[in-house]
């Protein structure tokens, strides 16, 4: 059985089988390009969420490091879903070399910023998960950096994604931007982090409190890499933002101001990591629906246009740190 091919009929007797609990008939699938996810219920009614992961985009061993870092937020109180652990000890389970896992339903609204007082709040959030990020490395997971995570993503897409007559002008703009980044980021240690943590990953459930979700992507990296997604707008721009969403962090852990200057280049690393992500999904009929006009070259002289652009910002960072 494939990885597209997956059925109703083998997705309930595969998750059966690795947890021991009778479901009913029902498998809705849920939104998801990387992996196949479904909403499961038992018959005791108690709502489950199966994720298989798409293969070859993550070894059995960072996956656990993901489920590591939940099951330590988890144990340090945290709002997250953690898996479930199985019958047999583990959190995962394997289907015809398809590796998958079990969660517990959790539901919520997206996060809506409307106060001050939510800066803090997040803040805080963000900082008691930094302190569970902390307590332990993930040796198999992206550590983010300029030389390290970007130097990957801009050689995987120069060798065999960009077209040739304009691979010079993306790889130029690219390696301006690590040479001007990497000083920035020479200091900084880093954690695991969330990685993709932006307001939609973010539930709000209301009574209950916030929920994080999402840590698919998460990493190793600087912990500012936490806080420039949910900003506004751009650093300079949302300074009392910052400074609130410091406030609530500091209440638990130290943050390095100085990491500010990190941001832009946060920026232009995820534009190009988004690139080199997409890259692999051209074959998946989901993203072709959704992205028709992708590698086309007006399609790439806009990313290399939009690079050249947020160069600029980098490069002011980088003068402000000499």
């Amino acid at each position: 059985m494939s990885f597209e091919q997956l059925t109703p009929d083998t997705i309930l007797s595969t998750v059966e089988s690795a947890c021991g609990v009778r479901l009913t008939g029902l498998t809705m699938s849920l939104p998801s390009y990387i992996n196949r996810v479904y909403e499961l219920r038992a018959v005791d009614g108690t709502k489950l969420i199966v994720k298989f992961y798409r293969p070859g985009r993550w070894i059995r061993e960072a996956v656990e490091d993901e489920h590591l870092f939940l099951l330590d937020c988890q144990e340090a109180e945290l709002p997250v879903v953690a898996p479930v652990v199985l019958p047999s000890g583990k959190t995962i389970a394997d289907h015809d070399g398809i590796l998958f896992s079990l969660f517990p339903k959790r539901s919520g609204r997206q996060l809506e910023i409307t106060a001050d007082s939510d800066w803090p709040r997040l803040g805080s959030l963000i900082g008691r998960m930094h302190l569970a990020g902390e307590k332990r490395l993930a040796a198999h997971r992206i550590t983010i950096a300029p030389s390290r995570s970007t130097l990957a993503d801009v050689n995987h897409l120069c060798s065999s994604v960009i077209p040739e007559r304009m691979r010079q002008q993306f790889n130029t703009a690219a390696t301006k931007l690590i040479d001007a980044s990497a000083p920035l980021f020479e200091h900084i240690k880093p954690i695991r982090i969330h990685g993709d943590c932006h307001r939609g990953n973010i539930l709000d459930r209301l009574d209950e409190g916030l929920l994080l979700i999402d840590f698919d992507d998460m990493a190793m990296g600087p912990p500012v890499q936490d806080l420039w997604l949910l900003l506004p707008d751009r650093a300079a721009q949302s300074s009392h933002e910052i400074n609130l969403f410091i406030e609530g962090y500091e209440r638990f852990r130290e943050f390095d101001r100085t990491s500010l200057r990190c941001i832009e280049s946060l920026r232009a690393m995820r534009m190009i990591y988004f690139l080199a992500w997409c890259s692999r999904q051209v074959a998946d009929f989901v993203f072709k629906r959704n992205f028709p006009d992708w590698g086309s070259d007006p399609f790439w002289q806009h990313e290399i246009n939009d690079l050249r652009e947020q160069l600029g910002f980098v490069i002011e960072a980088a003068e402000q740190e000499t």
